[in-house]
C-alpha cells in the first residue's frame, strides 16, 4: 500500500517554493465558491482529476490544467497537482500508469485542503 504525505506537511512543503505559494483564490473564485458550494467545487475536482490527470497517456502533459478560470484549476497549480511530471515531483506519483481510485481520492483531498485553507473553512 501506498504512503501517502499528511495534507498538512504537503502544504507546508509547498508553502517552500516560490512558485506554488504564488498561487491564491481571488474575489472572482471565492466567489464561484460560494454560489457552487463546496460539495460541488470538490465533484469538480474529482472530474479535473478522473479526466486530465488519472489517465496513463495523457496528451500535452504539462498543458492540460489552464492556470486560471476555475478555483480547481488554480489550486491544482498551488498543490502541484496539475500535471503527471508535478506528481512525481512533488509526490513521487509515477507517469505512465492510470492513477489509482485511492491515488486520485488523495490528489482531491490535497485540492481541497488547499481550498479550505484560502477560503478559511
Amino acid at each position: 500500500m501506498r504512503v501517502f504525505y499528511s495534507l498538512d506537511n504537503v502544504l507546508e512543503r509547498l508553502s517552500y517554493s516560490k512558485f506554488r505559494s504564488q498561487f491564491c483564490l481571488k474575489e472572482k473564485e471565492r466567489f464561484y465558491i460560494e454560489q457552487k458550494g463546496m460539495t460541488v467545487i470538490e465533484k469538480h475536482a474529482r472530474d479535473f482529476v478522473s479526466k486530465r490527470l488519472a489517465p496513463a497517456v495523457i496528451v500535452r502533459d504539462g498543458k492540460q490544467t489552464p492556470m486560471r478560470g476555475h478555483p480547481v484549476f488554480i489550486a491544482q497549480h498551488a498543490t502541484a497537482t496539475c500535471c503527471r511530471g508535478c506528481l512525481f515531483k512533488w509526490y513521487g506519483i509515477e507517469k505512465g500508469r492510470e492513477l489509482s481510485k485511492e491515488e486520485q481520492d488523495y490528489v482531491v483531498s490535497v485540492i481541497m485542503k488547499w481550498i479550505c485553507k484560502q477560503i478559511g473553512c
